[in-house]
């Protein structure tokens, strides 16, 4: 990983020292478990959430378990996609990495953080930045420059400080030409890379996206995924994607796929997309190619496993020809 690139970590871990008394006061064998969760940007450990319902006398009509037993870990620098079909928790998890959520049974570690100490909030969501579904929900200024600047000015960043961030951010999505556009002009995509822009202004080690791209028309998508892939390979940030479309996951360093609250698949591209049969059982697709190359290789056709994009189906159907 780089050296220092303006992002800000939990100060005491970035300055390779000692976390404050109030990590270290459950005893030494907590203070060695720290050590080592700080490898990991995100950490979960038997993670079990409940939404409950109550009936207007506040008495608990119904308990529906969102997650289960979730753990999962996730390194900095990764590119992490979730997938899961509808009701399949991820986008629970998801709230849970940022603290909008407390486990209700485990544990989540953001930066060696314990999301669920009141004391450590702020620190926990200034770590690990959120982006919604719908970018009107998240865009507040009437301007984009005046809307990236909210994040940080509202954390305090000093006024004289505020332009570079803003400037940073909007070229690291690559809409700086927009610095001076009304929000409402902008179009879906450019709306969704103006709330990263928000985010990436607050100097997050982490990015958590909760399907960014859902209510985007096929420009947009590529736009906001195109801005996230160069997030993550050039400024190195930690991206954690959660989506239900097969076709962006296929870039990602890890998937893990979501079911019914639990963890059903974990691994690489092309490890989690070799199990069609499996993937379809819980309610998803698979990428075109793959798709392509399982009905291929079903019809006898030598298609070698291992085929997650269109330029590899190409390049194997050209092999099986020649030979």
């Amino acid at each position: 990983m780089a050296a220092n690139r303006g992002f800000t970590p939990v100060p005491w871990a970035a300055a390779g020292g000692d976390p404050p008394c109030h990590i270290v006061a459950a005893g030494g064998a907590a203070y060695g478990n720290l050590k080592a969760r700080m490898e990991d940007i995100i950490k979960t450990e038997e993670l079990g959430f409940d939404y409950i319902r109550r009936n207007e006398n506040g008495e608990v009509e119904c308990i529906v378990r969102a997650v289960d037993d979730v753990n999962i870990s996730v390194k900095k620098g990764e590119f992490v996609v979730i997938l899961g079909a509808n009701g399949s928790g991820k986008s629970t998890l998801a709230k849970h990495l940022n603290a909008l959520l407390k486990p209700t049974d485990g544990t989540v570690w953001v930066d060696g953080m314990d999301t669920a100490e009141d004391g450590l909030l702020w620190e926990v969501r200034r770590t690990a930045g959120m982006v919604f579904q719908n970018p009107d929900n998240q865009i507040i200024g009437q301007v984009v420059d005046e809307d990236v600047a909210f994040g940080p000015e509202n954390l305090g960043v000093p006024g004289p400080e505020l332009p570079g961030r803003v400037e940073e951010s909007l070229k690291a999505v690559d809409i700086y030409g927009l610095k001076d556009s009304p929000t409402i002009s902008l179009s879906g995509g450019q709306k969704q890379r103006v709330s990263i822009a928000g985010i990436l202004a607050m100097h997050p080690t982490c990015i958590v996206l909760d399907e960014p791209t859902a209510m985007l028309d096929p420009a947009g998508r590529k736009e906001v995924m195109r801005a996230l892939l160069a997030l993550n390979d050039v400024e190195e940030i930690t991206v954690i994607h959660i989506t239900h479309n097969m076709d962006e996951a296929v870039n990602a360093d890890r998937i893990i796929v979501m079911d019914h609250g639990k963890v059903a698949l974990s691994g690489t591209p092309t490890q989690v997309f070799s199990r069609v049969e499996e993937l379809l059982a819980y309610g998803l697709t698979v990428p075109d190619a793959v798709m392509l190359a399982y009905e291929l290789r079903k019809a006898g056709i030598g298609i070698p496993e291992g085929i997650v994009t269109g330029p590899q189906l190409t390049e194997a159907l050209i092999n099986e020809y020649n030979h």
